[in-house]
């Protein structure tokens, strides 16, 4: 018994597999060199996807986009200064924020008397800042889609070069590791394709809903302010000698109700 123990020990360690050891993967940088060339490509495509997405997650931010005070401020200042839109729009002019740009189109049209005017304002404007806040956003989708795609195809190539090897090699016969390593090496990329392409996919679609609450909330918010406001406007002054007539609840041959009508109680009112 003691004399087997020896003889195990006197063989020493088994001996190392030269083709295992060539496709362990030790760091980071390994993992890269073994994907081959295509490699490349994807690893340009994650750095760009996480840059949009920092860029996308500062600029997004509710404080930003929607800063809490905005509105709160600019309802209080046309209550106390109404019909003074010069100063609405300064206001706005100082916030720099998608709402404060959706407003502004809507109080530079409040002198027109027409709602329906304001309302097609604030509409152009929102469609504009939509377009802003989904700015790049396309640019993750197609991150999303081609990185796959990239992998794949480095994993194809990869392929041909390892079945290559094996046909031109005069010892390949019988020898499977050889097409299994060069195998292992290609399916490396469709491995980072995907791995830069699921997490990208997922921000592509929560920044969207993001982007989607915002707008909604702008919506909300443009509604309260054009019901309120939007023929809010403070009529035009009536000149002395003047006064206002209401017309009686009836309506005109054409069914449109009367409006009111200035009539003039003294010659002196009357110019030529």
């Amino acid at each position: 018994m003691t004399s087997w123990y020896a003889a195990v020990l006197a063989q020493g360690p088994p001996p190392s597999n030269p083709v295992a050891e060539s496709v362990q993967v030790q760091n980071i940088m390994d993992f890269l060199q073994k994907g081959g060339i295509m490699m490349i490509p994807i690893g340009l495509c994650s750095l760009v996807a996480l840059t949009v997405i920092i860029e996308r997650l500062i600029t997004l931010r509710r404080k930003s986009v929607i800063p809490p005070a905005f509105l709160p401020g600019l309802k209080k200042l046309m209550s106390s200064q109404p019909g003074d839109t010069t100063a609405a729009m300064t206001y706005c002019g100082q916030s720099k924020s998608a709402i404060a740009n959706v407003f502004a189109a809507g109080i530079r049209k409040l002198d027109r008397r027409s709602t329906e005017v304001v309302e097609k304002a604030i509409q152009e404007a929102g469609e504009r800042e939509v377009l802003k806040l989904r700015k790049y956003l396309r640019g993750l989708s197609v991150i999303a889609s081609v990185t796959p795609l990239l992998g794949l195809l480095g994993t194809i190539l990869g392929m041909i070069v390892a079945f290559q090897t094996v046909a031109i090699s005069g010892e390949a016969l019988g020898k499977t590791e050889l097409l299994a390593e060069g195998i292992y090496q290609a399916m490396i990329t469709t491995a980072a394709g995907l791995s830069v392409a699921i997490p990208v996919l997922i921000c592509y679609h929560w920044i969207s809903g993001k982007i989607e609450k915002l707008v909604a909330d702008i919506d909300e918010m443009t509604v309260d302010f054009v019901d309120e406001f939007g023929d809010g406007h403070p009529p035009a002054p009536v000149a002395a000698g003047q006064r206002i007539v209401e017309p009686t609840p009836t309506a005109n041959a054409d069914g449109k109700a009367k409006l009111p009508v200035v009539v003039t109680t003294s010659p002196e009112a009357v110019t030529t």
